[in-house]
């Protein structure tokens, strides 16, 4: 027997208007959390039109396109959201689109695992979906793909929709103090090497989050234990969760080592992940909010490291052999109610010169989402004061003024980098060694 997914009644509505476009094919991903015994689905987005290939596309599938707005999707997603999956919505035979979709879905999966810093767990779920629908017809036909076995062949699925599937899931939500030193290669030119640097930084320091001490409401659970017992059914649980990391864990800063500069990351962050109500374990919250931890920071270093090497060239030459310090502000996490889905949320990152129609835009363009301005909750992470920096060089070094906007810094001439996260704000501090 399949696997089944339960599936919220706002998705039917919304692949149903996607039916009535007139574009063949429609593409588009499933979002949602997995379990044991069941899937979750509960959104539903469409691939954005990619403008530039919208006349010669015809009815073809961009592959790549849409594995990339799947990147850009999970990192939307807070703890205990994913991509499930993909559709397609055309009217072509069914056995003629099953080639595509397990094309997209094992191209989604492979890319988005990519920039997990974390070890898989034995419970994780490695089943994707794919779903396929005919716009005239209505007739979906749903089928899984095992995605860790490339030579998996398609499974038939259950797929039933529910009306409430998400008004009684938990929330568990933490602040943490994030203190991280991470070197930077010798051949800093190299964006490469700077990338690759960065992330085995990262992990290393996502280790010391996997194994830090996790508290609930100021308790250590046992992992087997219901998170719910004793609660009223149908009733949102709302947890505060505590995250220490274990004194026996080496600081990363202890690591001696030949550099080209370094990474620090400094300061606070807020963190969140949404259980399912079918009597999840406390294991779970402790898994997916760890994991939202360290995603969250990863994240933003990596949209930093994004915007730094898109920006203008011009003083790239003149930047690149100079001793110097600066400053830069890393995105603060803003978050934006489903309204459809209950007490869930999605997120996005706005940058220090980015307006709140940004993030609005932002949100539309990848999600699909209508948000106005007042739906945002800029509460959880406030944007970090300019006060200087505060990063000593040494006394060959020149040191150069906090730059007001994130484009100051040109090019791939970051040479020693400081990452302040303010109270969930961030800056980053650059510094030639």
């Amino acid at each position: 027997m399949g696997r089944g997914y339960i599936v919220q009644d706002a998705v039917e509505g919304y692949l149903s208007k996607l039916c009535e476009q007139k574009a063949d094919p429609v593409t588009g991903l499933l979002i949602g959390q997995s379990s044991a015994q069941r899937d979750f689905v509960i959104m539903a987005t469409r691939t954005p039109q990619r403008e530039e290939s919208a006349a010669a596309a015809g009815d073809t599938v961009d592959k790549e396109w849409i594995t990339e707005h799947a990147r850009q999707v999970s990192r939307m997603l807070p703890g205990g959201l994913s991509v499930l999956g993909v559709f397609i919505i055309t009217d072509a035979d069914a056995k003629d689109t099953l080639t595509t979709l397990r094309q997209l879905v094992f191209t989604v999966e492979n890319l988005i695992s990519s920039e997990h810093l974390w070890d898989p767990a034995d419970d994780d779920v490695t089943d994707c979906v794919t779903l396929h629908v005919n716009p005239k017809t209505r007739k979906t036909i749903c089928r899984t793909f095992d995605i860790k076995d490339p030579k998996s062949m398609a499974k038939p699925a259950d797929w039933k929709y529910q009306s409430g599937l998400c008004s009684s899931w938990a929330t568990v939500s933490c602040s943490l103090n994030v203190d991280i030193l991470l070197p930077l290669p010798n051949n800093r030119t190299s964006t490469e090497h700077m990338d690759e640097c960065l992330k085995e930084g990262l992990k290393a320091w996502a280790h010391q989050i996997e194994s830090g001490l996790f508290l609930i409401d100021g308790k250590r659970l046992p992992e087997d234990s219901e998170l719910t017992v004793g609660q009223r059914k149908n009733v949102r649980q709302m947890y505060t969760a505590q995250l220490l990391t274990t004194a026996e864990e080496k600081r990363l800063t202890d690591v001696v080592q030949q550099c080209g500069g370094s990474v620090s990351i400094t300061g606070a962050i807020h963190s969140r992940a949404y259980l399912h109500s079918n009597k999840p374990k406390a294991r779970l919250a402790e898994k997916m909010l760890k994991r939202d931890v360290v995603s969250t920071v990863a994240t933003r270093v990596q949209m930093m490291l994004e915007e730094l090497l898109t920006s203008d060239q011009e003083s790239k030459g003149s930047c690149r052999d100079k001793q110097q310090t600066e400053q830069l502000r890393l995105p603060h996490r803003i978050f934006c109610p489903l309204k459809a889905s209950g007490p869930l949320c999605v997120c996005d990152y706005q940058f220090s010169d980015e307006s709140a129609s940004d993030v609005t835009e932002r949100l539309k363009e990848m999600l699909d989402i209508d948000a106005a301005e007042a739906d945002l909750d800029t509460r959880q992470e406030t944007t970090a004061e300019m006060t200087g920096c505060d990063v000593t060089p040494e006394p060959a070094q020149e040191t150069v003024g906090a730059p007001e906007h994130k484009n100051n810094y040109i090019g791939v001439a970051m040479a020693t980098a400081v990452a302040l996260l303010a109270t969930a704000a961030s800056m980053l501090y650059l510094n030639d060694i």
